[in-house]
């Protein structure tokens, strides 16, 4: 059952998180709710693919307490609440066999996982499967193979993969990693098309680069040495002033039509 809408969808309170020595996450406070869309943004090493694992349910935190559809991890059974949850990362790209065709890269998110023959599927799986690759305009695809695919086929593919299961939070984590320009900006739009559908559910995305933003987008998360230096409205967020003190340069932001742009000494970056 869906928790009401004023209930956090996503809940992270004092979450930490260490590796041996290392401390890639420390003191994160942090709630997803219905009708936000988010972009975690900060430097390589900040936190941010850690926290993204972390709210998918993938990886544990050290301390601190994670909660998601009103669910407390370590307290419930979290294969029923990961089939809630659409994730999509470069690790997961490479986890697919190259000759597996594209419609049973998505197909197989019906029961998370990475071959066809593990489970049964129906023809309404399929029918599903080919419905979403025609709907992020990859129809044409199906029945390709996954590796055979461009770098922009393969995103779109694995988007289409996290919404086979009608997921009640949507997690991304680069997107558009790998890609060039037209193809960074024909997932842009996408993600524009999926924020502007008041159907879908909480989607965050984790980039490096403020031009990845799509339109629709919400609100913002900067991170730097594993801390939250700004969270809230991605219009009180995005600041010329939060990003140079987040990464440490002098920099100036510009908005333009629901798309931003940062540059630093005079230079678009």
């Amino acid at each position: 059952m869906s928790k009401p809408a004023t209930d956090p969808i996503l809940e992270l309170a004092d979450v930490s998180r260490r590796t041996g020595g290392t401390r890639l996450l420390d003191g994160i406070d942090w709630q997803v709710r219905t009708g936000q869309h988010w972009v975690v943004l900060g430097p390589n090493g900040s936190g941010k693919s850690t926290l993204l694992r972390i709210a998918a349910l993938q990886l544990h935190p050290t301390s601190g307490m994670v909660r998601v559809f009103g669910e407390e991890l370590g307290r419930t059974d979290v294969r029923s609440l990961r089939q809630r949850i659409g994730y999509a990362s470069a690790a997961l790209a490479d986890s697919f066999r190259p000759d597996l065709v594209a419609a049973d890269v998505v197909m197989t998110a019906r029961h998370g996982a990475l071959e066809p023959w593990w489970h049964e599927y129906g023809d309404e799986d399929r029918d599903r499967a080919h419905d979403l690759l025609k709907r992020l305009g990859c129809g044409h695809r199906s029945d390709h193979r996954f590796g055979a695919l461009s770098s922009g086929e393969r995103q779109r593919v694995l988007l289409a993969r996290t919404l086979m299961v009608d997921p009640d939070l949507l997690l991304l984590d680069e997107p558009t990693a790998g890609l060039d320009l037209g193809g960074r900006e024909e997932l842009v739009g996408t993600l524009a098309d999926l924020a502007a559908d008041p159907a879908m559910p909480p989607m965050v995305q984790v980039t490096h680069h403020v031009e990845e933003i799509a339109p629709g987008f919400t609100h913002g998360l900067l991170m730097e040495g594993g801390r939250i230096v700004a969270a809230g409205p991605l219009a009180d967020v995005l600041t010329a002033r939060s990003l140079s003190d987040c990464y440490g340069i002098d920099l100036s932001l510009r908005s333009e039509a629901g798309r931003w742009t940062v540059r630093v000494d005079g230079t678009v970056r």
